[in-house]
C-alpha cells in the first residue's frame, strides 16, 4: 500500500511539474511539439531514476558515514550533470533526428530542477533504495504526463486563432495555470 501511494501522489497529487514548480525549463521550452516531448520525458525518465539510485548509494554509503551530508547538493549536481552527459552520447548515436529535435534542452537536464528535487526529497523524506526508485520512477512518469498533456494542448492552440497579444508564451503559460490547476483537484486523493 506504501509503494501504492507513493505512485498516485507523485504522479497526480505532488505532480513534480504541476504541483512543486520544478522543471519547468523544459516544460515551456520543449512542449512546441508531442515528439519532442516523449523524448525529454523519455530522457528524464532515465536520467532521474539512474540519479535517484546512484544520488541515495553515495549519501547514505559516502556522505553519511562520514558526516559530510552538508555536500549533498554539490555531489547530486556532479552526478546528474554525469549521467546527463551519458545521455546525450547515447541519444546521438542511436537517435540523431531526436537529438536534434532536443536540441539546447538536452544538456538543460543538467540544470533540470526536477532531476535534483527528486534526489533531494528522496533522502530528504528518508526513503529507503526502493522507495526512492519508485519514487524517481513515478515522479519522471508524472513529469511526462504533464509535458505529454501541455504539449498536445500547445499544438491544439496554435492550430486556433489566439488574440494576437496571447500568441506564443502568454497562452502557454495561461494553459499551463489551467493545468496545473486541473491537477489540484487530485489533491484529495491521498
Amino acid at each position: 500500500m506504501d509503494y501504492f501511494v507513493i505512485i498516485i501522489s507523485a504522479i497526480f497529487v505532488s505532480n513534480i511539474v504541476l504541483a512543486q514548480f520544478l522543471g519547468i525549463c523544459p516544460f515551456l521550452g520543449v512542449s512546441g511539439k508531442v515528439s519532442t516531448s516523449l523524448g525529454m520525458s523519455g530522457a528524464v525518465l532515465f536520467v532521474m531514476t539512474i540519479a535517484t539510485i546512484v544520488t541515495w548509494l553515495i549519501y547514505n554509503y559516502v556522505l553519511v558515514p562520514f558526516g559530510i551530508t552538508f555536500l549533498q547538493t554539490i555531489t547530486f549536481i556532479l552526478i546528474i550533470a554525469s549521467l546527463v552527459q551519458m545521455v546525450e552520447i547515447m541519444l546521438k548515436k542511436i537517435s540523431p533526428p531526436l537529438f536534434q529535435a532536443l536540441g539546447i534542452f538536452l544538456p538543460l537536464i543538467t540544470t533540470n530542477c526536477a532531476v535534483l528535487g527528486v534526489a533531494l526529497l528522496t533522502v530528504g523524506r528518508e526513503y529507503n533504495l526502493l522507495q526512492g526508485v519508485v519514487f524517481a520512477v513515478a515522479s519522471a512518469i508524472g513529469f511526462g504526463l504533464a509535458m505529454l498533456l501541455f504539449s498536445g494542448l500547445r499544438e491544439h492552440i496554435d492550430l486556433m486563432e489566439a488574440p494576437k497579444g496571447m500568441r506564443g508564451v502568454p497562452i502557454a503559460l495561461v494553459t499551463a495555470g489551467i493545468l496545473a490547476l486541473a491537477f489540484m483537484g487530485f489533491s484529495g486523493m491521498v
